[in-house]
Order: C-alpha cells, then structure tokens, then sequence
C-alpha cells in the first residue's frame, strides 16, 4: 500500500454546480431530447429519486487474510478495523484532520443486500485489481516526477476543480450524501463531496468531444428498474483516484448501474473497460441507503489558496539543490 500511496496526489476537489442549475438544465435536456430518448425511458418500481448514503469503509481489492467476498460479522469488524486505521493514517501523514476523525465513526464494511463484503471488487474473482504489468511495475516503482512550472499542469483535484462525481462513484463515498433527480429524459446525479452535477441524457448518442466535462461525458438507459450509465472521455491527466486508490485514464469506458433493489437499499454496480491500464474490464458493487440527510454545500478551496505556496515551495527546493552546499 505504501509504494501505491506514494503516486497520490493531494488534494481536495470541487467545481462549481448547484442542484438548482441542474433543473433547469433538465429542462433543457427535455427540450432538445427528441422522441426517442422519451422512448427509451421506463418507469422504474422502486424510485431512484432522493437522497442516499452510507457509512462504510470501502476496500477495493481483496484484504490480507480474507480472500472471500462475503465475510461474518465478526470478521467484518476486524477487517474495516485494519482498513480504517491505514486511510486514517495516509491521510493524517498529508495532515488532513477531516478524513481520519470520519474514521473513528465509520459503521464497519459495506452491506450489500444483507452480506458483509470484504471488498468492492467482485470481478476478477480473486478480488485484485487486473493491472497490465508494466502499469504494475510503475506503480511498484518510484513516483514520476511532478510538473510543478504551471499551476494548470497540478492535479485537478489539488485546484478543486474536481470531486468525487468522478465514474465510477468510489472515492470517498462514506463521506457524502448521493442525491438522484430523474426526469423523463434526462437524470441528474448530484455528489455532495465537491457538489458536483452530472446530467444524464437518455439517449444513445455520446455528444461532441468539445462538450466534455472532467468528469467526461455520460449517457443513460434504462433496462427495466435499473439505470445504466455509460460514460467516456474523462481526463487522462487525472487518472488517479484516491479513497481508495484506482487508476482510470482517459481511454476508459466506465457502465454504472442503478437498482433501487427496495424502497431503502440501492444497488450500485459498475464496470470499468480500461485497456491501456487493465489487462480485462473489472467489476465492482456496492449498496447505498435512503437518507433523510440534507445536502450541504462542499466548497474547496484550500488548493487555489495553496497552488502559490505549492510552485514557491518547487523553486525553493531547485534553489537547494543547485547550492554549492547541497550534498
């Protein structure tokens, strides 16, 4: 974990949306859909509508010790334990406080339909994320050097420019409330954690690559009750993902899907198609729970105020190193 923990970058996220201004672009999504996307839409029994969450500390891949996927209760306990501790103490050596006091109240591992799962991972079936070797041998490496000469070239995440509403919905889940608003030809999906919005055309038809946000471009259907979401064109240059740690690069597919399996549970699923990083697609799913939370603004703000300190702090360690003095 520490070789991987060494590639991430710091940072916080965020862009600027509201969930009002997603109205009013469903509405204008309505207007320019066309008679098949209305066509294509299907009422679903259990709404997807409203406000979701959990409290769970999500492992991607299989942990040491526990290969299976289903665990007991009690193994659960020292599972999310172990994994609660190491995000608690990555996040503590960036001193950030938020994350590792969220840990001290986390309610153990994900419940999904009744199961006490060990990870997120369900394919591959042995639980491990399918890297191609040479991604493997880089990650096991040291970390490339960073580009510190212009602050367009940091990580979006540092210069709050991106959240968590990033495909696929894994980063630092326990940490948000998930709001879905569904219209007949268009559904939004609101991350509390960097407020971000992403519309969800129902349509079968990716828009132009002009049109593409960092979070890439998403187009919805409906298979009986549940929503797919198809979404590509994401930002090679913000590849990395963090809580926990994946890698998604500009060249990925990632299909999410939506099933409200009651009233209270929603089954979330998805599949990453990532050639250039993964040697097969993989599978995920986890579950989230109706919630009566409010949605509270998230502003990030601390990477715009810091990216002046950040490039300040590069040129005086290039100073250090050029000094006759430097070892």
């Amino acid at each position: 974990m520490e070789s991987i923990c060494r590639h991430v970058r710091s940072g916080r996220a965020a862009i600027g949306a509201a969930v009002g201004l997603a109205a009013l672009s469903l509405a204008a999504l309505g207007l320019a859909a066309g008679p098949a996307a209305a066509e294509s839409h299907r009422p679903v029994h259990h709404s997807l509508e409203g406000a979701w969450a959990h409290n769970y500390v999500l492992v991607l891949e299989s942990p040491a010790k526990w290969p299976n996927l289903v665990v007991s209760e009690a193994d659960a306990k020292t599972v999310a334990a172990i994994e609660a501790k190491q995000i608690s103490d990555f996040f503590a050596r960036g001193l950030d406080p938020e994350v590792p006091a969220l840990m001290t109240q986390i309610d153990g591992l994900p419940l999904v339909q009744g199961q006490r799962r060990s990870r997120v991972l369900i394919e591959p079936a042995d639980g491990k994320l399918p890297y191609r070797p040479e991604i493997r041998k880089q990650l096991s490496g040291p970390p490339p050097p960073e580009r510190m000469d212009n602050p367009e070239e940091r990580p979006l995440t540092e210069r709050c420019l991106t959240g968590v509403g990033q495909p696929p919905l894994v980063s630092l889940s326990f940490a948000y409330v998930l709001q879905i608003v569904a219209t007949k030809d268009a559904v939004a999906i609101h991350t509390e954690y960097g407020d971000e919005v992403r519309i969800v055309p129902i349509t079968d038809r990716h828009g132009p690559k002009s049109g593409y946000t960092p979070m890439g471009d998403s187009i919805g259907r409906w298979e009986g009750d549940t929503l797919v979401v198809e979404t590509i064109g994401m930002p090679d240059n913000d590849r990395v993902r963090i809580g926990p740690f994946f890698l998604v690069s500009g060249d990925a597919k990632v299909t999410e899907r939506f099933t409200a399996v009651s009233d209270r549970e929603l089954l979330y699923q998805f599949t990453v198609d990532d050639p250039k990083i993964y040697s097969v697609p993989w599978r995920g799913e986890f579950s989230w729970y109706r919630t009566t939370k409010g949605m509270y603004e998230h502003a990030c703000h601390e990477g715009n105020y810091s990216l002046p300190n950040i490039l300040a702090g590069a040129r005086h360690e290039e100073a250090l190193r050029a000094s006759p003095a430097h070892p």
